[in-house]
């Protein structure tokens, strides 16, 4: 993989559904799989969310949307708690030591947490995460005590957008856009063979 200093990593997460799997009921016929509720195993990465059964991919890429790393988690599992996970799997190989850190982060409000902040902050990393409304409705509500607010670049958030057009492009395939793979290993194979195939091979 070739790599440019100036590439700014934009994490991001996107749900996809997943088929529903139920355990055979010996006697009775099979219950009904939206009131199944069993703990899945942790290999699977499968969740209840708003959407049924779901997992979530979570992802950085570079400037111009090559994927760099990529994690799965249940549907139901935030975005925010990722973002340094995702962060710690990138290491772009370089002369010497594989690059880790990033210029900027360029995430959407739903990483927009105090810890990630200073989690940021002490890797010297710049954020650009815009505030959620009820965090600045805090901020306001505490007059001079809550302090100023993050410095935000309106600019640098455009391009956030690859991100999103990355997952676009990941979802032609149909083994992504529906998950049918039990394992969660065989799921994220394929969106790793994927993003090899659609990005860096090009």
């Amino acid at each position: 993989m070739s790599w440019n200093g100036s590439c700014r990593w934009i994490p991001r997460s996107l749900a996809l559904t997943s088929t529903p799997r139920g355990r055979p009921v010996p006697f009775g016929g099979a219950p009904a799989n939206y009131t199944v509720r069993w703990p899945e195993p942790a290999d699977h990465a499968l969740g209840h969310s708003r959407g049924g059964w779901t997992t979530k991919a979570h992802a950085a890429v570079d400037a111009i949307g090559r994927p760099l790393a990529i994690r799965l988690t249940a549907g139901q599992a935030g975005d925010n708690p990722e973002l340094m996970p995702v962060l710690a799997d990138i290491a772009v190989p370089t002369a010497g030591r594989p690059r880790s850190r990033p210029l900027a982060v360029i995430a959407d409000k739903a990483y927009s947490h105090p810890s990630t902040r200073h989690a940021l902050r002490r890797k010297k990393i710049r954020a650009v995460i815009p505030q959620r409304s009820d965090q600045i409705a805090l901020r306001q509500a505490r007059g001079s005590r809550g302090g100023r607010p993050p410095r935000f670049d309106r600019v640098t958030y455009r391009g956030r957008n690859v991100v999103e057009r990355a997952f676009g492009r990941l979802k032609q395939w149909r083994g992504i856009a529906t998950r049918y793979d039990k394992h969660a290993r065989n799921y994220r194979a394929g969106i790793v063979l994927a993003a090899i195939v659609m990005f860096w091979l090009r």
